[in-house]
């Protein structure tokens, strides 16, 4: 009679734990020698030589270039991460604004038949809608400055 064994009785669940604990922390390995790579080629203030010279020693002796590496420019590794997000953010906020129609501010055009439809409701008075029009169309102020000399309608 051969008995049979099972593997949870093999394979208790301390060594589970204990295998997990060491597949995340090769994960966690692999994710910070990836980020020093990427760090190495990311600064802009380390020369050509100086890059490859950090890159040769991360390869050659992984474990001591990557942590010689976190501790002598591990600092400004955070602080250039923080700059490439906003300059991500920058760019991608323009590209929104420029899709979205230009520079935020209306147009001429825009300005002056908003200030056609305020004066055709009756809140602005025909003065105060010539001397709103001047201002658009020298480019001193846009429509808001008719708007605070507007009168309330019903007045």
């Amino acid at each position: 009679m051969s008995a049979q064994t099972y593997l949870a009785y093999d394979y208790p669940l301390l060594s589970v734990f204990w295998s997990m604990l060491l597949f995340f922390l090769w994960i966690m390995w692999f994710v910070l020698l990836f980020r020093v790579v990427v760090d190495i080629f990311r600064d802009d203030e380390l020369s050509g030589w100086g890059k490859t010279g950090w890159l040769v020693f991360t390869i050659l002796l992984p474990f001591l270039g990557v942590f010689v590496y976190v501790i002598a420019r591990g600092k400004n590794m955070g602080r250039r991460e923080i700059a490439q997000a906003r300059a991500q953010q920058e760019a991608f906020d323009a590209r929104v604004r420029e899709a979205a129609g230009g520079t935020g501010r209306p147009s001429s055009a825009d300005e002056l038949s908003k200030l056609s439809e305020i004066r055709a409701r009756g809140d602005i008075t025909d003065e105060e809608f010539r001397r709103a029009k001047e201002l658009v169309l020298t480019g001193h102020g846009p429509a808001e400055h008719a708007g605070s000399t507007a009168r309330t309608p019903g007045r």
